[in-house]
C-alpha cells in the first residue's frame, strides 16, 4: 500500500529555501510547484 507521492530530495530542499530564504508562504509554494498537500512542505521544515 501506498502512503502517497515520493517528492526527491532537491525538490524538498527548494521548496523550503523558498520559504525560509525568500519569504513565501507554504500556500504559496505549494501552489507553484503544483503540490496538492503542503503537509511535505511542514515536515520538510521541521527535519
Amino acid at each position: 500500500m501506498s502512503k502517497g507521492k515520493r517528492y526527491a530530495v532537491e525538490f524538498k530542499i527548494e521548496a523550503v529555501k523558498q520559504v525560509i530564504e525568500r519569504g513565501y508562504s507554504v500556500q504559496d509554494v505549494a501552489e507553484r510547484l503544483g503540490v496538492t498537500t503542503k503537509y511535505f512542505i511542514y515536515k520538510s521544515l521541521t527535519n
